[in-house]
């Protein structure tokens, strides 16, 4: 069977209930820290707030240790799990503000909103009576409103184009689930997929087994992307690791002061793609479970690896729940790829702000932008082990393949554009008063993406809608990012039409280098593939 490490899980593991030699001492310091508590509570000066002192104090003492343990109060535990648990209790609905006003984006399949008949481009005006149209709300006001255990009710007032008296939907909540794949479709080069994995949750494997089987036949060549994929469950990426690897591969090994050397070895339970070409996208957001699957396929020669060197997080935490529900994640371990490389970049204890700054510095220094700034140690070179090639730890996983970070087409005027929202609430716009008829016109993706086409009088009145949103046109800056935008936006509509994996498909043959070099490479895979023989 394969051996694994839990990783956020609730309770602590075997670890926290042997003997410690310093046990009695923790208990002194506890006894201590009470009876500090009790003096302060009793007899200081002033009202304090016990509850919010503890809080600090905590998060001061994990400030103290490594920049990836810390403390996660009660309120945000929730939230804070939600995507690694891979559902919620809610009404089944994506949202976003146009006018002040709740516009439904889209209705999740098969959930309680869409069972009652609530459509994309409905207007929520009211909320259990409560009036929620106009009031400039933020989107966690809204949130709390609707979400609710599952089996408890909420109704809802739709305002809804054509019709005129307000719809009222009493919609019964149940669990809602949140997807760790972004996308998953066949590219245009025949035989090839791409499947994007956002972050590892509990359900990322069986999504990921789904996608596959969804895309109808086994691919002969697949991208799998985790850019900007921060991590997750180890134990989920060892699953999707098991996919690619022979039975009794070892995928990473984790070890630490307590906790034994403990390896995670292929199984011979699916093997879903344990043969074909394949290519990995990561980059300098790419950390911790990423960085697993990441380094398990290198360091057995069984795909390429494309983009920048991943963020460099190799420690392992533990999540516990404290008695009023909040949470502590505390590193016990530090993980080691298959070769023993440790992929955790240095850092000081207690300076976590000039841990995330050096990663920062990447820009600066121009890493992001050309590998020859990039060095490192004969110290930290290893072999690979089937094809015995030099690869390096100390700090992240490096590709084999270096893509730049293309800045050509990037204008001051298109980032500020993006950072203010407007191009997302134009094309909820344009959607929501548009939607009938390009439903009508594109029943599908393919012929949306053939035949769509976001026009010089679109575009001019997105740069108008922009003045209005106290952007000020630059005349110089729009002339070169014109194509961009014009691209992004067909993208972003088809996303609210037809969902966020037709972004990618629609946007990224376009303007995605990484994902361009991804097919390059699998369009001459025999020339490409002699990178792993060195």
């Amino acid at each position: 069977m394969k051996k694994t490490i839990l990783f956020l899980v609730g309770a602590m593991l075997a670890w926290q209930i042997q003997a410690q030699p310093n046990q009695y001492q923790v208990y002194e310091q506890m006894n201590k820290f009470g009876q500090f508590l009790f003096a302060l509570n009793g007899g200081y000066v002033d009202t304090v707030n016990i509850t919010q002192l503890t809080e600090e104090a905590i998060r001061k003492v994990l400030s103290e240790l490594d920049p990836h343990s810390f403390y996660i109060s009660a309120k945000d535990a929730q939230a804070t799990n939600e995507p690694l648990v891979g559902n919620f209790d809610g009404v089944g609905i994506e949202f976003n503000m146009l006018n002040d006003t709740l516009l439904v984006v889209r209705v999740v399949a098969g959930g309680p909103s869409q069972k009652i008949g609530v459509l994309a481009g409905d207007r929520i005006l009211t909320v259990d009576g409560k009036s929620i149209a106009g009031e400039k709300m933020k989107n966690t006001d809204i949130v709390k409103l609707l979400r609710g255990p599952k089996g408890t009710q909420v109704n809802i007032g739709v305002l809804r184009r054509g019709v005129s008296e307000l719809l009222e939907f009493n919609i019964t909540r149940d669990k809602i689930p949140l997807y760790s794949i972004s996308a998953s479709f066949w590219t245009t080069t025949p035989g090839v997929a791409y499947i994007n994995i956002s972050h590892f949750a509990k359900t990322t494997h069986d999504e990921f087994k789904d996608a596959l089987k969804k895309l109808g036949k086994k691919p002969e060549g697949l991208i799998l992307d985790l850019r900007s994929n921060s991590g997750g469950i180890l134990e989920t990426a060892i699953a999707i690791v098991d996919e690619f690897l022979p039975k009794d591969a070892l995928i990473v090994y984790t070890e630490g002061r307590i906790i034994p050397r403990t390896d995670a070895l292929a199984t011979d339970t699916l093997n879903l793609f344990e043969k074909g070409k394949l290519v990995v996208l990561i980059d300098e957001q790419s950390a911790s479970a990423s960085e697993i699957v990441a380094g398990a396929i290198q360091d057995w020669d069984r795909g390429l690896l494309v983009g920048r060197r991943s963020f460099g997080k190799g420690l392992v935490q533990n999540q516990s729940e404290l008695p009023d529900g909040s949470l502590i994640r505390i590193t016990i371990a530090r993980y080691h790829t298959p070769t023993g490389r440790v992929i955790q970049r240095d850092y000081e204890k207690g300076k976590s702000k000039e841990y995330y700054a050096a990663h920062n510095k990447r820009y600066e220094n121009g890493e992001v932008y050309s590998a020859d700034s990039i060095s490192f140690s004969d110290s930290l070179k290893v072999l690979t082990l089937k094809n015995r090639r030099a690869v390096y730890g100390g700090g992240g996983i490096m590709p084999d393949i270096f893509t730049p970070l293309d800045t050509s087409h990037h204008t001051v005027y298109h980032s500020k554009m993006v950072r203010m929202g407007i191009v997302h609430q134009f094309a909820l716009r344009y959607t929501d008063k548009n939607r009938k008829d390009l439903m009508q016109k594109y029943a599908d993706l393919k012929r949306y993406n053939k035949n769509f086409v976001f026009t010089d009088a679109d575009f001019e009145a997105l740069i108008a809608f922009a003045e209005e949103e106290k952007l000020p046109k630059n005349e110089e800056d729009i002339a070169k990012s014109k194509s961009d935008i014009c691209v992004q936006m067909k993208g972003l509509i088809a996303q609210d039409l037809f969902g966020i994996s037709a972004y990618y498909e629609v946007v990224y043959p376009l303007l995605d280098d990484n994902y361009q070099k991804a097919l390059e490479i699998m369009k001459d895979w025999k020339n490409y593939e002699k990178k792993l023989q060195k």
